[in-house]
C-alpha cells in the first residue's frame, strides 16, 4: 500500500481520542485527519473533509452514532466506517453491521488488531473479527428483521440464490459443489459473478450485502 489512509476519529471522551491518536501515530500508511468530539461536531467535519475512513463511538452527545451511521450511509456509501464501542452485545453488533459499518470492535481491542482492522477495512470492505462472525452467524440463524439502507438489491436466479445460502453456511466450494451437482469450477465462476453484480469485493462483502437485502430469509 503506496497511499496514506486518511483517518478520522469521533468520541467524546478525549483521553480516548488520544490514546487511539498516539496507537496510530507511528503506524505505516496512516494520517489523523480530525476528530470530534460529538455526532454533531462529526457530521459537520465530515461534510468539510472527508476521510477513508472513520472510527466512531456509538454514544454520542447531539447526534448519537446510531442515527450519525445512517444518516453517513445516505450521503458517503464508500466510506469505511469502524465502530469502536464500549458494547458487546450481539444485538448491537449486528445492527450496526446491517446499519453500513464495515466493522466493529470494542474498546478493549488492543492496537494491533485496530491497525488490522483499518487496513483490511480499507483493502477488503469488511473486517469480520470473532465477534463479528458470532453475531452474524446468530442473525442468519435466527433470520431477524433487517433493515436495508442500500439500493434495491440485485436480482439473483434460483440457482444463485442456493449456492448464497450455502456460503452463508460457511460450506466449502466442494461442498456446494457435491449438493448442487455442479462442477467446483461452476460454483467459483457462479460466486464471483455474485460478487461482480453487488460490487463486493470479498466473500464477507457479499454475505453482508445479502444479510442487509434480506436475500438470505
Amino acid at each position: 500500500m503506496e497511499k496514506l489512509i486518511q483517518l478520522a476519529l469521533a468520541d467524546d471522551h478525549k483521553i480516548f481520542r488520544d490514546g487511539v491518536r498516539m496507537a496510530m501515530k507511528n503506524r505505516d500508511y496512516i494520517r489523523i485527519i480530525w476528530e470530534a468530539e460529538d455526532g454533531k461536531d462529526m457530521m459537520h467535519k465530515l461534510r468539510m473533509k472527508k476521510p477513508d475512513i472513520l472510527i466512531m463511538d456509538i454514544r454520542m452527545p447531539e447526534t448519537d452514532g446510531i442515527k450519525a451511521l445512517q444518516l453517513i450511509r445516505k450521503e458517503y456509501e464508500e466510506l469505511k466506517i469502524i465502530i469502536l464501542s464500549m458494547y458487546d452485545d450481539k444485538e448491537t453488533i449486528t445492527k450496526m453491521m446491517e446499519y453500513g459499518a464495515n466493522a466493529y470492535l470494542t474498546k478493549t481491542t488492543d492496537a494491533d488488531e485496530i491497525y488490522k482492522a483499518i487496513l483490511t477495512c480499507m483493502n477488503d470492505d469488511f473486517y469480520f473479527n470473532d465477534l463479528v462472525n458470532a453475531a452474524v452467524l446468530l442473525k442468519l440463524q435466527h433470520k431477524k428483521t433487517v433493515r436495508k439502507f442500500y439500493p434495491t438489491p440485485v436480482k439473483f436466479n434460483e440457482k444463485e440464490l442456493k449456492i448464497l445460502k450455502l456460503i452463508s453456511e460457511d460450506k466449502t466450494t466442494e461442498e456446494i459443489s457435491d449438493e448442487i451437482f455442479l462442477s467446483p469450477r461452476t460454483v467459483e465462476t457462479i460466486r464471483q459473478n455474485m460478487k461482480t453484480k453487488v460490487g463486493a469485493k470479498t466473500i464477507a462483502g457479499l454475505i453482508m450485502y445479502a444479510i442487509r437485502n434480506k436475500l438470505l430469509e
